[in-house]
Parts: structure tokens; C-alpha cells; sequence
């Protein structure tokens, strides 16, 4: 996917997702999603509000993040996918559903200070 401009920017929702109050699980899944994207992981902060509860995150990328919030009690995430360069974040997200197996997600793209190809 080509991208004009600063990047392009992905609002997603998970629901019905799985391994949402699992950090190690979470972690794999992102750290996949970043290589997946062509992107290069910075640093990635997972935060357990404890057990059987939700975790917060960011993964600080060279262009520039993903972020994720996750409620299991929902069997619901948010995420935040932005990516500038080369890197794909269609890519990470798809990698996340591999990972979280959601029954149902949707996508807001964002083509930020300029125009983004569309797909296909």
C-alpha cells in the first residue's frame, strides 16, 4: 500500500476477542503485528490492572505506535494503529486478529496531512 502524506492511521474495535487480560499474550501478539508491518519496535509497555482485568498499552515505533485497551469482562479491545513509511498497519491488525481472534472488528482509516491510496 502506497502512502502520501504523513501516514495512515487505523481506529480499530475488537470484539469477542480472546487473551485480552493475558500480557504475555498480548505481547507476542503486538511484537507479531509490529514485524508483520514492516515496522521497527522502539519499546512496548504492557500495564495488568490484575487479575482476570484489562491492560493498557504502546508499542513506540520508528513510525510511530500502536496502542491497546482491552476490557475481557467485554471480550472488547480498542487499538490504535498509526504508521508513516513503508511499514502496512492493515498488516499489524490483520497479525492481531491471528492472534486475538475477534468474532467482530471494525476499522476507521485515517489518511493524516495528505491523501492515502486506497487499498486493492
Amino acid at each position: 500500500m502506497a502512502i502520501e502524506g504523513v501516514g495512515i492511521h487505523l481506529i480499530v474495535d475488537f470484539w469477542g476477542a480472546s487473551h485480552l487480560a493475558d500480557v504475555e499474550a498480548l505481547g507476542t501478539a503486538i511484537r507479531s503485528a509490529v514485524r508483520g508491518s514492516g515496522a521497527t519496535l522502539l519499546h512496548l509497555h504492557l500495564h495488568p490492572f490484575g487479575e482476570g482485568q484489562g491492560v493498557t498499552g504502546v508499542a513506540l515505533l520508528s513510525e510511530s505506535h500502536i496502542s491497546i485497551h482491552t476490557w475481557p469482562e467485554r471480550e472488547y479491545a480498542a487499538l490504535d494503529v498509526f504508521m508513516c513509511g513503508s511499514s502496512d498497519p492493515q498488516l499489524a491488525v490483520d497479525t492481531l486478529q491471528v492472534h486475538l481472534k475477534p468474532s467482530k472488528v471494525e476499522v476507521r482509516r485515517i489518511c493524516r496531512d495528505g491523501f492515502c491510496q486506497k487499498p486493492g
